[in-house]
């Protein structure tokens, strides 16, 4: 069974910068399609990003694009985020989520998708 672990959330200033991770273990990580989500009370799940098995594609909502990156380290099964320049409205529970797709070059931007949720980490953006 998949399982995956994320870490990395806190509190932090507007402006300021957080890396998440995301790791996963019991199976090979990097057969799998790797996106991040978060939710506020309330609200739909909304996407933030996702990476691609083969780590060639990847994709930002257009709410975080050009502040937040993600990338991979498959030799460690980790998946970062990534935070610069956050903003109040980037608060929320952060999930990663995993699709197995081996050697795939583009990730899911539908949470639908994913099969396997870790159990978030929560991001707070306030002064």
């Amino acid at each position: 069974q998949l399982q995956l672990v994320e870490s990395g959330g806190g509190l932090v200033q507007p402006g300021g910068s957080l890396r998440l991770s995301c790791v996963v273990s019991g199976f090979t990580s990097d057969y799998y399609a790797i996106g991040w989500f978060r939710q506020v009370p309330g609200k739909e799940r909304e996407g933030v990003s996702c990476i691609s098995s083969s780590a060639r594609g990847t994709y930002y909502a257009e709410s975080v694009k050009g502040r937040f990156a993600i990338f991979r380290d498959n030799a460690k099964s980790t998946v970062y985020l990534q935070m610069d320049s956050l903003k109040p409205e980037d608060t929320a529970l952060y999930y990663c989520a995993a699709d197995y797709s081996p050697m795939g070059n583009t990730c899911p931007r539908q949470w639908t998708s994913y099969s396997y949720w870790g159990k978030g980490t929560q991001v707070t953006v306030s002064s």
